[in-house]
């Protein structure tokens, strides 16, 4: 029989070899990326040098992705080349870098680039996540879808109008108590998105749309999170580690499911000669093609679309929303000049229509402001180039992912005054009109601008609007400690959790 000594030094050898052939492995995978990115580095934007294995994560922090970047600009310029992990990306930052790629190159920079959270689950299906001829085929085809649906029409207008008049009596319930109002201004957005996706809305106290929500919370949470940030870098090891990257994967795996038992409901009382929403639709065009071989409408992109249209569609409209209920409370008079344009506008009688929007232009200001204040998407979603393409000079190989700094663009002092200050002035002219401003790109902008803007524009001023119309807003605590900064800093800027109170007026 073998003593413990013997066990124990058998047990530490076996450690050692795999320790051994796991660095030999990761030597290896260096090995070939340097020689990859050594044949192609001369035509390359410049950066820093990478480290072997880590790229150059030693000067770039998880925790603040974006200021790390914003350092590097300071010294490389406007276009960079930075290596994460194993993955190399070349950074536009500033409008006019940005704005070059995304429109005026648009086709070559169209390409999706690489979201670990996102990607495990969808791996290049439906429309947010996928590029080239697939994604051409499902952006046009569910531009079309919603248009049919209403959006941009009377109709979705009216559902909007509706399901703010649903809010404002749920606010109401609070009976001036102090609540976080996260809830229920995901339950009104969502519910909108869900009548288009899926053909009807749900009660706000409904268990399955709980759920839900609170998915979509933990999906956005932890896909902010630097774990995230690692993930991309680190996919494939990273993908055998626990973590909050596992639990973002496995929320959007949640909403797969649920997304998959909508399309089962519809298949079972599926009427071709009625269509009664998105789904509907896809399976009329799955019918029609199923005979050919190289469609695009099949089960997974079906799943995936509606998964992608309804988050990008609901998370991202809320959590614009109570970011703008944080700064009413930290600004007051800003909120008192809004009620103004409102009563001399809308008065109280009826809930706002879109159609106001044109007469009320400090509010829409206001609105355009805080999406540029607030950076929702700092980073952007990262694109690729779809062939080797010639931008300012450099050669940019196929494949190569483009980081667009949407943040770097909202701050980029020569598109706005003084784009560290929280102005309205920002969007009004001299004359007190509104001023549009190319700079303005909380959607993205280009060819993969998102697909739902027109929608989310619509929801955003008349829930606002709505809200600001029915109710003074009170702060639950101290308005001196209001603190506007997000309390996340990833994929989205996530605003701070805060109670306020609702007062009648």
């Amino acid at each position: 029989m073998l003593q413990p000594a013997t066990l124990a030094l058998g047990a530490n050898v076996t450690v050692y070899l795999l320790l051994f052939m796991f660095c030999l492995l990761l030597l290896w995978a260096w090995t070939r990326h340097g020689e990859s990115s050594r044949r192609e580095s001369s035509r390359l934007p410049p950066g820093p040098a990478p480290l072997p294995l880590i790229g150059n994560l030693h000067q770039i922090r998880p925790s603040n992705f974006l200021k790390s970047l914003k350092t590097l600009s300071e010294k490389y310029g406007p276009v960079f080349t930075v290596h994460l992990g194993f993955r190399r990306a070349v950074v536009l930052w500033g409008y006019d870098a940005v704005k070059e790629a995304l429109v005026d190159q648009g086709e070559a920079f169209s390409g999706r680039g690489t979201v670990a959270t996102f990607g495990s689950v969808l791996k290049d299906h439906g429309v947010n996540f996928s590029e080239g001829t697939r994604w051409k085929e499902l952006r046009r085809f569910s531009v079309l879808t919603m248009g049919n649906l209403g959006v941009g029409k009377r109709s979705i207008k009216e559902k909007i109008r509706e399901e703010a008049q649903h809010l404002i009596d749920e606010l109401k319930s609070t009976g001036e108590l102090p609540f976080d109002p996260a809830f229920h201004i995901s339950n009104a957005v969502a519910n909108v998105t869900c009548s288009v996706l899926f053909g009807n809305r749900f009660d706000y106290q409904d268990k399955e749309f709980h759920d839900l929500l609170r998915m979509m919370n933990v999906l956005f949470v932890e896909s902010s999170s630097s774990f995230a940030q690692l993930y991309t870098m680190f996919t494939n090891i990273m993908d055998h580690l626990p973590g909050p990257h596992q639990k973002a994967c496995q929320a959007l795996r949640n909403i797969q499911t649920f997304c998959k038992r909508r399309v089962e409901i519809n298949q079972k009382t599926f009427d071709p000669s009625d269509p009664r929403d998105f789904i509907d639709h896809f399976l009329i065009k799955m019918e029609k093609e199923k005979d050919n071989p190289s469609t695009e409408y099949f089960m997974k992109n079906l799943v995936c679309t509606i998964l992608g249209l309804f988050i990008g569609g609901s998370e991202t409209v809320s959590i614009t929303i109570r970011h703008a209920l944080l700064f009413f409370l930290k600004y007051p008079e800003i909120e008192e000049k809004i009620l103004a344009e409102i009563d001399c506008v809308i008065g109280r009688a009826r809930i706002p229509a879109i159609e106001d929007k044109s007469n009320m232009p400090y509010t829409d200001a206001v609105i355009h402001e805080i999406q540029r204040f607030t950076d929702l998407v700092p980073l952007g979603v990262p694109h690729r180039v779809l062939e080797d393409t010639s931008f300012r000079g450099f050669l940019l190989p196929k494949g190569t992912e483009i980081y667009p700094i949407l943040s770097s663009v909202h701050r980029d002092p020569t598109q706005f005054k003084d784009p560290e200050t929280f102005d309205p002035g920002h969007f009004l002219d001299e004359n007190g009109k509104f001023k549009k401003s190319n700079a303005f790109m909380p959607f993205s902008a280009g060819k993969r601008n998102c697909t739902g803007e027109s929608m989310a524009k619509m929801e955003l001023f008349i829930y606002i609007t709505a809200i600001l119309q029915s109710f003074k807003l009170v702060l639950h605590g101290d308005p001196k400690d209001i603190d506007v900064r997000p309390r996340m800093n990833g994929f989205l800027h996530i605003p701070v959790n805060y109670e306020l109170k609702v007062i009648p007026r």
